[in-house]
Order: structure tokens, then C-alpha cells, then sequence
């Protein structure tokens, strides 16, 4: 049933600066020095079997920056398609990942062992190096996978739909509860490991999972997932910035103003408070409304928002521009005095969609496209839905396009 839904996936590079890191940002503890030993070496997605070191370095040729596509088209799921590219100047190599599974899950039924079969796509956008991200990408799935098969027997049989005293657990439920889970426990154990191996930077993550006729889309960061049908954009991912995600990181910084130092103010200003200002009064926001107010401008409004900026230009305590996703244990903000840790208003938690594609009338023509913020920086959702919509129709004979018909799509969208 799932080979009748096709997934062109696209992973377009977002840069150091795009990403949203200040130059002058500090990653490491000053008395202690950093691990040298890496847990993985630089890597490319597995599926592309680049396997030489000059092979890898050209896909980080940004005068060139050539459009790198899987040697064997065959080796993606569904005749899926992959395409990438570095974003020139923006960092030394590529420092995105993409990972695709296969494989289930095994559970006993009516004491006979069966099995759930799972397909899994994702991409990883790197920041501040590509440690965090090749990790991200060799680890998520054993976590994913352990969650799973610790519910299994409540998803398929009798079981389906689980009853616990007077609740009844869905098993859709269930698998969201198993992405959730595995997102934290991967993103707990990058920390642990960052003491140990040199593992650089974080990561967003974008994973899509299907399983049991149903697609979930699991995304932490501002990657996003957007299922392109009959021309029409319909997301299947929010991005999750400091603009967005305001009010959480405006309310943690009010409940626990300790972490932000003397530097930061947890308070949203119409225009950043001059120290002219005081005593007149300016339009403000705390972090209960959401409406705006007067207040009048004093010595403690000089502080620097630790949101400030918008869209792009956005950043969190003047340091990051995402706020989900893996890893950035040891980020710290600038700050003359003492030290402001970024982590503690970061996330791995993801927000998971769900398609149920067995009530869907699913075609060949129904594409999901996964794409880091370097597509959807320069395209918006309805742009790709129409690149999509063209490129199908460029190759409208499906069995004379054959496996290459995705393939084919997803540099249209690099291009």
C-alpha cells in the first residue's frame, strides 16, 4: 500500500550565517578543552555511496556548486527522489545530512511473530558545523526504533486501540508518543556524547515516517515538509523560529529570569529602548499578553530582547536563528558578565502531523517534499507545488519516466 505514495526529497542547504549564529558566539567551556575524537567522520548521505575523500569534497565546490543526485537511482525507496547543494559562502562544506530507512518492527500476535514494515525519510540542517547532524543522522533511527517496539504490541491484533483503565490510547497515538520520545532521548544523548567526542553544533530535523497507512511528519526546527496535490501546497510542517516560537521563550524567560543573566530582557519592545528613551514611554509586550502596551522606559529596560529581529533576521538572545531541534549544548550567548547558556530555551520536541493515506485517494502525482531552509528561503509552498506540478508533467508517461521521474523533480526544485 505505501508504494503507491511517492516522495520526492529535496535537501537544499541552509548557511552558518542563514542559520542564524553570530560570528562571535562561544561553544565551549574556556577552562576545558575540547574533544578531538569524532564519533563519525564528515560524511555525506549514505545513499549518494560517495566513498572517497575527493568525492566528498566536491560536493562542497562553491564556485561550481554542482547538483549532487544518488549514483543509483534505485537505492531510495519508491523510486524517491534527492537532490542537493551547497549554498556558496555560506560554510566550508555541506554541513546537512539526509537519512532514509527501511525495516519493522516485530511483534507477537496470536503467538505467531509478525511484522510491521516502516519507511522512513529525513533530513538534518547543520549549524556551527556538521558534527551534530551526521550524528543525528546515523543515531535518530535506533532511537525511533527502540520507541516503537516498545508499544508494537499495542498497534496491530486486538490491541489496536489500547485501554487504559477508563482512557483508550489510540495507536496513532502511540507512534506519535514514539517519535516525541525518541526525538528527546537522541537529542539527550548528543549531549552526553558532545563530553566525550567532537561533535560541533546542532541540527533541525525533519523526519517522515510511514507506517501502518498513515505518513507522520515530525518536524523540530524550521525545515519544512509541504505534500504537493493537484498544484496545491498543503503543509505538513510548522517552522518553529524565535518569531514564532516568542511567547514560549518570552515566558520561560519571565518564569526563570535567572538564565538570562544580566544581559537579556525577556520583555518585546516596539523598537529596542536607547538609553534617550528613559522616562518616556514606549509600546510593550510581556510575556502573558499579546496585545500591546505603554510603559515607561527605565534603566532595567536597557537590556537587549532576547528576541529581537524579524523573519530571517531573527535571532534568540542575539545568537541563533532556530529554536528546535539537536544539540547546542554548550552554546552560549555573548555577555560581559557571567555566562547565559542557550540551551535551556531550546527544544528537541517535535511537532508531529499526521496523513492517514489509506482514506486518501493517494497517486503517483502526490508528492511530499522535504526540504531544509534553504528551498523554502528563496520559494514559498505554493511555488514548489507548481515546480512539482511542471516537472510531472514533463514526464507524464510514468512508465516511460520510471525511476527517474522523482529524481528528475527534485533538482528541478535545486535548479
Amino acid at each position: 500500500m505505501l508504494g503507491r505514495f511517492r516522495s520526492a526529497v529535496f535537501s537544499a542547504i541552509g548557511g552558518l550565517e542563514e542559520d542564524g549564529l553570530s560570528a562571535s558566539i562561544l561553544h565551549s567551556s574556556p577552562v576545558r578543552s575540547k574533544p578531538r575524537k569524532e564519533k563519525y567522520r564528515y560524511q555525506r548521505p549514505a545513499f549518494l555511496r560517495l566513498e572517497t575523500e575527493d568525492e566528498i569534497q566536491v560536493t562542497a565546490d562553491h564556485a561550481v556548486r554542482p547538483i549532487i543526485v544518488p549514483r543509483d537511482v534505485s537505492v531510495l525507496p519508491w523510486a524517491a527522489g534527492y537532490a542537493e547543494t551547497i549554498n556558496a559562502g555560506k560554510s566550508r562544506h555541506n554541513e546537512d545530512q539526509a537519512m532514509v530507512r527501511q525495516g519493522s518492527i516485530g511483534v507477537l500476535v496470536g503467538g505467531k511473530m509478525e511484522q510491521i514494515p516502516y519507511t522512513v525519510f529525513a533530513v538534518f540542517d547543520g549549524h556551527a558545523g556538521a558534527g551534530c547532524a551526521v550524528t543525528a543522522s546515523n543515531d535518530l533511527m535506533t532511537a525511533v526504533q527502540v520507541r516503537l517496539e516498545s508499544v508494537a504490541s499495542h498497534l496491530v491484533g486486538e490491541e489496536g486501540n489500547t485501554k487504559w483503565f477508563s482512557r483508550t490510547i489510540s495507536s496513532e497515538s502511540l507512534v506519535i508518543g514514539a517519535l516525541e520520545s525518541a526525538f528527546w532521548d537522541t537529542d539527550q544523548q548528543i549531549g552526553e556524547e558532545k563530553k566525550m567526542y567532537n561533535m560541533p553544533g546542532g541540527c533541525t530535523v525533519l523526519m517522515a515516517l510511514f507506517i501502518l497507512g498513515k505518513l507522520y511528519v515530525a518536524n523540530a526546527g524550521d525545515s519544512r515538509g509541504v505534500l504537493c496535490r493537484a498544484a496545491k501546497a498543503y503543509p505538513m510542517s510548522y517552522d518553529f523560529t524565535p518569531v514564532t516560537e516568542r511567547t514560549r521563550l518570552m515566558q520561560l524567560g519571565k518564569l526563570a529570569p535567572h538564565l538570562l543573566g544580566e544581559e537579556y530582557s525577556w520583555l518585546e519592545y516596539s523598537r529596542r529602548p536607547l538609553r534617550k528613551d528613559i522616562g518616556s514611554r514606549m509600546l510593550y509586550r510581556d510575556a502573558h499578553m499579546t496585545g500591546w502596551a505603554y510603559k515607561i522606559i527605565q534603566e532595567s529596560d536597557m537590556k537587549f530582547p532576547m528576541v529581537f529581529g524579524e523573519g530571517k533576521r531573527s535571532r534568540l538572545l542575539a545568537t541563533i536563528g532556530v529554536t528546535r531541534g539537536f544539540g547546542d549544548h554548550d552554546l552560549r550567548a555573548q555577555a560581559q558578565h557571567g555566562t547565559v547558556l542557550i540551551k535551556p530555551f531550546l527544544s528537541p520536541q517535535p511537532e508531529v502531523r499526521v496523513l492517514d493515506v489509506d482514506t486518501e485517494t493517494i497517486t503517483a502525482d502526490d508528492v511530499l517534499v522535504l526540504g531544509t531552509d534553504g528551498l523554502w528561503d528563496v520559494v514559498t509552498n505554493e511555488e514548489v507545488a507548481a515546480i512539482v506540478s511542471r516537472g510531472l508533467q514533463a514526464w507524464d508517461n510514468e512508465s516511460r519516466a520510471g525511476k527517474y521521474r522523482y529524481i528528475s523533480l527534485a533538482q528541478d526544485l535545486v535548479m
